[in-house]
């Protein structure tokens, strides 16, 4: 017998209103009837039911309908009973209709920024996360497919049509091509997180009054990075990077970078619970005894950096053992014929090789390796980590190839010679070279002459080669060149420049190294403010002819933002050598800008896909760990006041801003 039919009555009747058919049950059988027959088989007693419950229907849709089109004033529950209770929230912007954000937050409560109102996700099938305390067992993105050291790339519009698939690899959050053209393909970048459909307008928040008197714009910082860590502690904990849209994370190596990355930031900004919880886990769970290939590079400045700092600044043995326990397992990346390391290491195997697609090892990785590998031989007095890192240095300062102290790309881990020659370029897979050069001159007590005439010749050489101006404003900037020509193309990651010149000029490198870190600094703030959301994009182009255009042109393929540091990074050490408040000033601005567009209302914060559309940045759905273990970081030091907090003639910051303490110099 049919379910839809319980036997009660043999001429029970089922009235259908969706069911055109009108069935009728009559001695266990189905046959048809017109509705208006069953209707009027029905008792007066059913009939005046069913006309009631229609009536009440109507009703509530009626109330329903005159709630939802009253007008709504933008804010939250909580904030319109502290509006009507004599809070601190008194008016709203006139004139803007924005959307509330979901729950309250104390950072726009105080400051009147706009957060976004992110869609959100499906809900997803529950998964215990075996890596964190029971407490944080959420719901994970059961659908999300991982491949170790990278995140599988979406098919994109090139290769539908057929064009041939280009080989990509990770740089520091970003995706370029693995061979000598330093040129995003379009959308390539792009292709590791749009797998997340974009809500139609994410960039709408509360709007609410700002707080009297002056803002506390340190304890900003802190609301921002206890926002992120939130974030990452409800739904990727004990995981490498968090997924803020979807609320659930994703795992490049599984040794928990984002954690690890933001240890010291922590311990600065003297959050104390959320240290000891992150401190907690690195104790019980964390262990490198994994059968995962890492990446030499990425390890060593963000796992290897941040556990030393932190040992530093702590003093607590713990970082440091593990520190040591880490670096003997990336040691078999240097085990080849030319001594130049390997891309990557399985730390468990005790195994290493380059990346499936060449010989190849990129510049900065194999030559940013060396403040954290010469510091952790320091400490544990074993000389085997620092031998290993200065044969490299040795052979590159040797190698001819060179264009006035610019190096090409990649090197080559059999011969030891450079490969792909002609291309050079201070952005991605080149830029940490050159401060490094500096910062070892620097952490070993300025002794080492060759790195700092190393340092010097390719400033110059930087100078001579690849700084221009516009011709609209005269801004200052610098291109690459590709075969003896120019190209007016400047990455984001080449805004680390200002603060290292600032830096070398502080220690007294000759050359008028601060006036061309002022006029870059200045052209970094630019590809903030000439955006529409006040983000910069991943890359600029710059127009060299004399016009009434923009300064700046933007490419589709670069428009994306990954919440980087390195403007940031540079404003720190402007503010701190020249005391000039404009660095501030432009820092805040940034500031406010991310936590308008790429804030998540629940936790976190995300990367988003264009900075030209302020109605729609499109979510990546993506938080680096870098953005709490260098950006949060370099905002809370520009704000303070503190000059002996991280002096920078007492510390030297690696290249993910792990501050590791300047050698004594060594007597004469």
């Amino acid at each position: 017998m049919d379910k839809m039919y319980p036997p009660a009555r043999k001429d029970f009747i089922s009235l259908t209103l969706t069911d055109p058919n009108c069935y009728i049950y009559n001695n266990g059988k189905h046959r048809k009837q017109s509705c208006w027959r069953k209707w009027k088989q029905l008792s007066r007693l059913q009939r005046s039911l069913i006309l009631f419950l229609l009536a009440l229907s109507l009703v509530l849709a009626l109330l329903s309908y005159s709630r939802i089109s009253e007008p709504s004033t933008g804010l939250s529950e909580t904030e319109e009973w502290l509006q009507m209770n004599g809070g601190r929230l008194k008016a709203t912007f006139p004139g803007v209709n924005l959307k509330p954000v979901v729950g309250p937050d104390p950072v726009t409560e105080m400051k009147g920024i706009n957060v976004p109102v992110f869609q959100k996700p499906p809900i997803n099938k529950k998964i215990p996360n075996k890596r964190g305390p029971p407490s944080l067992q959420k719901n994970w993105n059961v659908s999300h497919s991982f491949v170790v050291g990278r995140e599988k790339p979406q098919q994109n519009k090139e290769e539908e049509n057929g064009e041939k698939e280009k080989k990509l690899v990770s740089w520091r959050g970003a995706m370029i091509e693995a061979d000598q053209i330093t040129e995003l393909p379009p959308s390539a970048s792009e292709k590791v997180d749009v797998a997340i459909p974009a809500p139609a307008i994410p960039a709408e928040g509360v709007p609410v009054t700002a707080s009297t008197g002056p803002v506390d714009r340190l304890e900003a910082v802190r609301d921002a990075f206890r926002h992120a860590w939130k974030g990452y502690k409800d739904y990727a904990w004990g995981h490498d990077e968090l997924k803020p849209i979807s609320k659930s994370f994703s795992e490049w190596f599984g040794l928990g970078l984002t954690l690890i990355d933001s240890l010291d930031t922590m311990w600065i900004m003297g959050l104390k619970e959320e240290f000891a919880e992150a401190r907690q886990w690195i104790e019980k769970e964390l262990s490198f005894n994994q059968n995962v290939d890492v990446n030499l590079f990425e390890t060593t400045i963000r796992v290897l950096g941040g556990l030393l700092s932190t040992y530093h600044l702590t003093g607590d043995q713990l970082f440091l053992d593990k520190a040591k326990d880490l670096g003997s397992r990336l040691m078999p990346a240097f085990k080849t014929p030319s001594k130049i390391p390997f891309s990557d290491v399985n730390i468990g195997k005790g195994t290493a090789h380059p990346p499936r697609w060449t010989s190849d090892s990129s510049m900065a990785e194999v030559t940013s390796i060396q403040l954290e590998f010469r510091e952790l031989s320091r400490l544990t007095q074993e000389p085997r980590f620092k031998e290993v890192v200065d044969e490299v240095m040795k052979q590159v300062h040797n190698l001819p190839g060179k264009h006035d102290g610019l190096i090409p790309m990649f090197i080559n881990t059999n011969s030891g010679q450079f490969s792909h020659r002609g291309i050079y370029t201070l952005g991605a897979r080149a830029d940490s070279y050159y401060e490094y050069l500096l910062k070892q001159w620097l952490q070993g007590g300025k002794t080492e002459d060759e790195l700092l005439e190393d340092y010097i010749e390719a400033i110059n050489g930087v100078r001579k080669h690849l700084v221009r101006q516009t011709g609209p404003h005269h801004l200052t900037f610098v291109g690459e060149l590709s075969h003896n020509r120019f190209n007016p193309k400047m990455d984001h990651l080449v805004c680390f420049l200002p603060g290292t010149l600032a830096l070398g000029a502080h220690n007294d490198v000759p050359g008028d190294h601060m006036d061309l870190a002022g006029q870059l600094m200045e052209t970094c703030h630019h590809m903030y403010t000439q955006m529409e959301t006040g983000l910069s994009p991943e890359i600029a182009h710059f127009n060299l002819y004399a016009t009434d255009s923009n300064d700046i042109i933007v490419k589709p393929a670069d428009r994306h933002n990954l919440l980087r540091p390195e403007t940031v990074e540079s404003l720190f050490y402007m503010y701190r050598f020249t005391k000039d408040p404009k660095y501030r000033e432009w820092g805040w601005e940034i500031l406010q800008s991310f936590n308008k567009y790429t804030k998540v209302a629940d936790g976190g914060y995300t990367s988003i896909n264009n900075v030209r559309d302020p109605e729609n940045p499109e979510p990546r759905d993506k938080m680096e760990s870098f953005f709490l273990g260098e950006t949060l970081k370099y905002f809370y030091l520009l704000f303070s006041d503190d000059t002996e907090l991280l002096s920078l003639d007492k510390y030297v910051f690696n290249t993910e801003a792990h501050p590791l303490p300047i050698w004594p110099t060594p007597p004469k």
